[in-house]
This record gives C-alpha cells, sequence and structure tokens, in this order.
C-alpha cells in the first residue's frame, strides 16, 4: 500500500456524514496502522510508518479546525479540554518528529513507537470522552454533515508529516511551505464549513 493509500474516513463504506463516526473511524485506522507497523519490517514497516504519519497529521488538522472551535464555543469547560488536547498532540507531534529520524529497523524504534502509541491512544480515549460525546448531545444533524463534510476536506489538504508547536498561525508563517500547506488544510475546512 502506498503513502497514496491511507485510509480515508469512510472507506468502510458506512455513512460518512457524521462527524463522529468518521473521527472514530480514523481512530481505528490509526489502531490498525499501529499493528501494521509494529508487525513489519524494512520497506514495509517505512511504508506503514509513513501512512500511520499522514493519518495522524490529517486527523489532527481536522480536529484543530473542526473539533477543538465547537468544544471551546459550546462545551462547559470547553476552554480547558481543548488545551489539554492540545498539550497531548504536541507532545504526540514532537514523538512523531523523533521517530521519523529513526531507522524504522534500529532497537530503538519500536520501544518509542509503542510508548506513542499508547500516548495516542489515551489521547483518543480523552477526545471520545470529553469532545466527541458533546457533539452527539449538542449539534443537531446538519452541523454533524457539515463538520462531517470539513473533515474530509482536511482529509485532501492536510500536511504529510506533523509539525510540533505548530498550533498557532504565528508558529505556522515561520514555517513557510509547510505552514503554507497547513493553512490551505485550514481554509478547505473553513470553505467547506460555510466560513470565510
Amino acid at each position: 500500500m502506498s503513502e497514496l493509500e491511507t485510509p480515508q474516513a469512510g472507506d468502510d463504506r458506512s455513512r460518512d456524514d457524521d462527524v463522529v463516526a468518521l473521527l472514530m473511524r480514523q481512530h481505528g485506522d490509526i489502531r490498525n496502522l499501529f499493528d501494521e507497523v509494529e508487525a513489519t519490517s524494512g520497506e514495509e514497516r517505512r511504508d506503514a510508518f509513513r501512512r500511520l504519519v499522514r493519518l495522524l497529521a490529517v486527523h489532527e488538522t481536522a480536529e484543530e479546525e473542526v473539533v477543538h472551535p465547537f468544544v471551546r464555543r459550546s462545551v462547559a469547560g470547553g476552554q480547558q479540554i481543548v488545551e489539554d488536547r492540545l498539550e497531548e498532540e504536541r507532545e504526540a507531534k514532537e514523538m512523531l518528529a523523533v521517530l521519523d529520524e529513526m531507522d524504522p529497523d534500529g532497537p530503538e524504534f519500536l520501544p518509542k513507537l509503542i510508548e506513542l502509541r499508547r500516548d495516542v491512544q489515551m489521547h483518543a480515549r480523552a477526545e471520545e470522552r470529553y469532545e466527541f460525546i458533546h457533539i452527539r448531545r449538542s449539534t443537531d444533524v446538519t452541523d454533524i454533515a457539515a463538520m462531517a463534510k470539513a473533515i474530509k476536506a482536511a482529509e485532501a489538504m492536510a500536511p504529510t508529516r506533523p509539525h510540533p508547536g505548530v498550533e498557532s498561525g504565528a508558529k505556522n508563517m515561520a514555517l513557510g511551505p509547510v505552514a503554507a500547506l497547513m493553512d490551505r488544510a485550514k481554509d478547505t475546512v473553513r470553505k467547506a464549513m460555510g466560513g470565510s
């Protein structure tokens, strides 16, 4: 499977007009890619790891543009919930950056990957508990479908690698071409959501 064939939310032919269902499927795809990276070696592991990194980048970009803004404005204590998730995401991006510089067949790679997997799974459970459930409880079908459309747009434009500390526009500006890609992804999401 090539990097271009990274699983996309909705690949399982289920309804793709529910943002929570899309994000939960991405969580499943992320778990499956961790399994694949752990079970392979050589070029297969490198390919699986590239797909994992891309899917994590897609997922986090979508959440930063769709889920977190909703939680900030619609959930009691939403600002703190989002800050906690952003800190977890920053830590995961830092670990991914370290792993990206390592030899996937080197002795340090798998222990670091397993550590990352544990952190990513804890982060996913927190998202499901503190964010996703509130989307279902607080949003109508039209808004859920609009958010799903934005998630799918983010998949098409998201960066291929995570960038630690890039959770603000000012930091994005400092990164040049990478930031431009992230800005395009954000613009695409905003357009899909009906914003400017």
